[in-house]
């Protein structure tokens, strides 16, 4: 999920005026977490690829066409400036600043999906007041950074005014993907987290298909044909004794695609949300932080109005919900009550959520640096390091996980599909001011 987006000034596309003035394409960001491997820009979740999340942000990209410049009209916008003007999306040479970027982008991606699972080992039996207290978080950023963009003028009452219906969707269907995937991230080990996150990227593109009518390239197909092969054989990893999931009942891993089904689903509605809004505001998109706040904030409710279904699930019955709160209140701040298996908290799930914090700047931050291809490269490589380090002994994770040989081959083939969508596309070129 996308914290933060940045005004640049871009040229339009020589077009008729109204309805083509501004071709338009949204890209969304996931959270590992919200959040993972092409930003989990979210939470939200851990994020994984420019497009994940909690609150997904989504970066607008002008389609190919010839260019010309009338002035400066500057637009709030994530994931569209550049640092060279090469068609394939990637820097003509990496300087200083990139690399130092790049390497930060790719430690903090990493640092995310660990603490995501390490914040979830004392909250194991709470994961749904993690993800409430993670969720009311980012509402509190959204809406701050909202109100200052609207006080500065940039954010005007025509975006504000955008039917709410659609961003209750996407609440909607952000709650159930944050809860479903911390339910099972606490039940699962480590190593599996990032691999099956990755689902993200095959929903993404058949709900894309299937609602807005999008096309996709032989090569994205073929890479997502592969991370949907690698997911299948790194799962299936645990049907020998002391693999890495051998210990692991289906539903958990199920529930975790499940997860990343209902966050890509609220990724293309967000995408729907940008193209929709902007031809309702004549052309100019709503402002990004109109739709993660908004978003953010319908998500906030529904956790809170699932938690009695969600919790039931877990076989805590309605008339115990308040004693459940109250005692994932006390292990989370790790104070007062009966605490049983609450070591390190409140330490790793506030850690998990700074670092949640930073890791989405610094996403962000380097697609303004280069593109959203090398930001996604930068978040893919972080996928076999992630898993590399889960597999190794942790604080409150000392057994570290045996990684078997299907399951690193299965690794092998979604890193192998995730670079392979991501092969760079000259047609598709950002543009910058």
């Amino acid at each position: 999920m996308e914290l933060f987006s940045t005004s640049l000034s871009f040229c339009r596309v020589q077009s008729p005026p109204k309805p083509k003035l501004f071709h338009l394409r949204a890209i969304p960001a996931r959270n590992t977490s919200i959040v993972t491997s092409s930003v989990k820009l979210s939470h939200l979740r851990p994020t994984s690829s420019v497009a994940r999340g909690n609150g997904i942000g989504l970066g607008i990209r002008t389609l190919p066409g010839r260019e010309w410049c009338n002035g400066s009209k500057s637009m709030v916008v994530s994931g569209l400036a550049q640092a060279s003007k090469r068609e394939d999306g990637l820097p003509e040479s990496l300087g200083g600043g990139i690399l130092v970027g790049s390497s930060l982008t790719v430690m903090l991606a990493v640092m995310n999906r660990v603490l995501y699972k390490l914040a979830l080992v004392p909250l194991k039996n709470y994961p749904f007041f993690l993800a409430q207290i993670t969720t009311f978080g980012y509402v509190v950023v959204y809406f701050t950074v909202l109100y200052l963009r609207y006080r500065s003028g940039i954010i005007t009452r025509a975006m504000l005014a955008l039917p709410k219906s659609r961003f209750a969707a996407i609440g909607a269907l952000e709650a159930i993907g944050v809860a479903s995937g911390m339910a099972s991230a606490a039940m699962l080990p480590g190593p599996a987290i990032p691999i099956l996150n990755q689902s993200f990227l095959v929903w993404q593109l058949v709900f894309s298909v299937l609602i807005l009518g999008r096309k996709y390239s032989s090569n994205q197909i073929l890479g997502c044909l592969l991370v949907t092969a690698g997911v299948i054989i790194a799962v299936a990893s645990g049907s020998g004794g002391g693999q890495v999931m051998s210990q692991v009942e289906l539903l958990w891993p199920a529930l975790m695609i499940a997860s990343a089904a209902f966050q890509s689903g609220a990724s293309i509605l967000k995408e729907f949300v940008f193209i929709d809004g902007a031809r309702q505001l004549k052309g100019k998109p709503p402002d990004i932080f109109v739709v993660n706040s908004f978003g953010s904030g319908f998500q906030a409710l529904f956790v809170f109005l699932l938690l009695p279904i969600l919790s039931n699930l877990r076989g805590i019955p309605f008339s115990e919900l308040p004693a459940y709160l109250k005692s994932g209140a006390a292990c989370f701040l790790n104070f007062g009550g009966n605490l049983v298996d609450c070591q390190g908290a409140p330490l790793l799930p506030l850690l998990f959520i700074a670092t949640n914090m930073a890791f989405n700047i610094s996403l962000l931050n380097l697609v303004k640096m280069t593109s959203a291809l090398v930001a996604s490269l930068a978040a893919t490589l972080a996928v076999p390091i992630s898993i590399y380090v889960l597999s190794l002994p942790l604080p409150h994770l000392p057994h570290g996980t045996r990684l078997s040989t299907s399951f690193i081959i299965g690794s092998a083939i979604l890193v192998l599909g995730l670079i392979l969508y991501n092969l760079p596309k000259p047609k598709d070129e950002l543009k910058f001011n």
